[in-house]
């Protein structure tokens, strides 16, 4: 933009970008709003998230999924709701609710392949985002998993609580810690406090702030490379997806574009 165009335009400008990248991340995750409604209807309803060569190929499509993974992939080293390299080429974002079996699903079954192919290779990192969507019992059991982070325990104890569905009174605080003692986090005190701290509160808002901004309406729900994907899909599209993404950052220079 001339440097001598006035801020309004500017911030016009910006705002334009901003509402058509995020029109297209809330259509695509509507698709997949079905929930826990007693069906699991993503697999027929969602977007694969394998794009034809002609998609890949559109600049102006890339360019919204490159601002859609500049705002959201934290890349933060250290970050106990994260696996894989901060300067990998591909960023899964993840936006789950410990009580939504689809994303158990996900935990369970998808995962633990992506983590082996492409994650140990260096190709993809995961970022965990805890976005309740079913109340009070959603919303302690994300505090307790990142009390879990802050002991190093993050992923055991995230791997504890989709090993199977957990609803309602299997979310209490006292369960929450008999899982957490089984998940291996040290000092469960510290566990406890920290579930019904500030700082726990502040990083569930971040999370749930950044979900709603995007227009997420249900869990789980993705974003590889900007890319959204709605639903517990298939292994294989989540592999197409990843494949693509690296694809496109290596031909884009997409990779490392974090915040």
């Amino acid at each position: 933009m001339p440097a001598s165009a006035s801020p309004a335009r500017k911030l016009a400008a910006v705002g334009a970008v901003l509402a058509l990248v995020v029109a297209v991340l809330a259509i695509a995750i509507a698709v997949g709003k079905a929930v826990e409604n007693g069906r699991d209807t993503t697999a027929s309803a969602a977007p694969d998230g394998g794009a034809s060569a002609a998609q890949q190929d559109d600049p102006a499509q890339q360019k919204l999924y490159d601002e859609l993974a500049t705002r959201t992939s934290r890349r933060t080293p250290g970050d106990p709701l994260a696996v894989g390299k901060p300067d990998a080429p591909v960023v899964l974002v993840e936006y789950a609710d410990y009580q939504c079996s689809f994303c158990g699903r996900f935990t369970r079954e998808t995962q633990p392949a992506l983590v082996k192919k492409f994650v140990d290779a260096g190709t993809l990192r995961i970022e965990f985002r805890n976005f309740p969507v079913f109340g009070a019992d959603s919303e302690r059991a994300a505090r307790a998993s990142w009390a879990a982070g802050r002991q190093g325990k993050f992923w055991q104890l995230h791997d504890e609580l989709y090993a199977k569905t957990r609803k309602g009174d299997a979310l209490a605080e006292d369960k929450l810690v008999d899982l957490a003692r089984t998940a291996g986090v040290p000092d469960l005190e510290k566990f406890r406090a920290d579930i019904n701290g500030p700082a726990a509160a502040q990083a569930l808002k971040k999370d749930q702030d950044e979900g709603y901004q995007l227009g997420v309406q249900s869990t789980p729900s993705f974003l590889v490379n900007g890319r959204p994907i709605a639903g517990a899909q298939d292994t294989a599209v989540f592999e197409r997806a990843v494949e693509q993404a690296a694809a496109a950052a290596k031909k884009h220079g997409a990779a490392g574009a974090g915040k």
